[in-house]
């Protein structure tokens, strides 16, 4: 079988033929393509096909490797004649602008680089990080603008860190059915920037959507009453556990230290995620640990005790009886003492109604899904060491997590 009959099998460039394949003195196989001579150049300004002005020298674009071979293509671009767009370079089906990798080789980096890091694409594929980065750039820019984005019922909204100094990125996530992707990122986490998504998709998303979930972020809260009040907005149970875990926390540093100070015996000592686990997941040992706090009237232990009756709040079928019951929980808990946990108390108050809407949706939107894509999104920038440019970062995730739509191959490469 010859290479040109290999590569009329996984390409289709029209109007276009392949010569023989060549080595240089690199060892890279070098294959020449002509223009058919009865084929018209087609402008690349309104791809339309005009009549040929003159042909420049020859230039080469960088194809799929071949049995671990590089391989190029080299052709003589003609200038078209056009009478909307002027004089131009031809359009070639396998290359755009004055990019020197093929199409082909674009997807084929790409996809390399959802298993390995971008360095190491380059390393492996004797290229540079910035030709993996402009093959990435390309193919999330076309899978922005061929994917679809309807019947949207379920977004999840929240912010990671992505640099010190607390500079983070809004993501918004479908949660929904079984598309789950990266619908959008934004800089900061304000209510300006919630705002733009919705500008950018709301026309094609609020229509179908049924449920929003994010956290007690302020800004997120008001823009979604305002942009999206007809869907039910809930707030998940892992950012209120999550709360009430961290107020744990403050109560027991707070008392272990004063243990200290008094010259108790270190009670509380290596007890941190005795209190902050549920018991399904402790150890043997946190188990015996706690068995031996709960003999102790401590502060710790009372904070632990109240999270533990929260639970019951998720186990209701009924919302009303569930309101019934965190208006008792806030009461309890606000005769405590307990500070960091009162506050916790006060922060439910105010967002009763939507905790409420949790059964609403039938305990079935959950931010777990969300702090899931969070954990991926945050194991990319690690994976890269951080990226110097919010464009960069984008077009990492997008890629990562967007489930973007890809040109079709004829083979698959990778």
């Amino acid at each position: 079988m010859q290479l040109k009959t290999i590569l009329n099998r996984v390409t289709d460039y029209k109007s276009f033929v392949f010569g023989d394949g060549q080595f240089d003195e690199k060892g890279q196989i070098v294959i020449a393509v002509e223009h058919r001579k009865n084929g018209r150049p087609v402008c690349s300004g309104c791809g339309k096909k005009r009549p040929g002005y003159d042909q420049l020298p020859d230039r080469t674009w960088q194809f799929v490797p071949l049995w671990q071979m590089a391989v190029l293509l080299v052709y003589s671009p003609r200038r078209v004649q056009c009478p909307e767009c002027g004089v131009k370079v031809e359009q070639v089906p396998w290359g755009d602008g004055k990019h020197a990798t093929t199409i082909e080789y674009r997807w084929f980096l790409a996809t390399w680089a959802r298993r390995l890091s971008w360095q190491e694409v380059a390393n492996v594929f004797g290229t540079s990080w910035d030709t993996v980065y402009r093959c990435i750039d390309y193919t999330v820019r076309w899978g922005l603008v061929h994917r679809v984005i309807s019947g949207v019922k379920a977004i999840g909204v929240d912010e990671i860190q992505v640099h010190r100094g607390h500079k983070y990125v809004t993501l918004v996530y479908e949660i929904s059915g079984e598309c789950r992707r990266l619908l959008w990122i934004g800089r900061e986490r304000r209510e300006e920037t919630l705002q733009k998504f919705f500008d950018l998709l709301g026309d094609q998303i609020v229509p179908a959507l049924q449920f929003v979930c994010s956290d007690m972020w302020k800004a997120y809260i008001n823009v979604i009453r305002q942009r999206a009040g007809d869907a039910v907005h809930v707030l998940d149970r892992y950012h209120v556990m999550s709360m009430m875990n961290k107020a744990i926390d403050k109560v027991r540093a707070s008392e272990a230290r004063q243990m200290e100070q008094d010259g108790y015996e270190p009670l509380l000592k290596k007890s941190r995620w005795c209190l902050l686990k549920r018991k399904g997941n402790l150890t043997s040992t946190q188990t015996v640990k706690l068995n031996e706090l709960l003999k102790y009237n401590l502060n710790a232990v009372r904070a632990y005790l109240l999270k533990e009756d929260f639970q019951r709040f998720w186990e209701y079928s009924s919302p009303g009886w569930a309101r019934r019951f965190l208006k008792e929980w806030c009461t309890r808990t606000m005769r405590s003492k307990l500070e960091p946990m009162k506050k916790v108390a006060k922060t439910i108050r105010n967002h009763e109604e939507l905790l409420v809407n949790w059964f609403l949706a039938d305990g079935k939107i959950s931010a777990g899904i969300v702090e899931g894509f969070n954990n991926k999104a945050k194991l990319t920038m690690r994976k890269s060491y951080g990226f110097r440019t919010h464009d960069a970062l984008e077009i990492a995730l997008y890629h990562g997590l967007g489930a973007l739509p890809e040109l079709e191959h004829t083979h698959r490469f990778c």
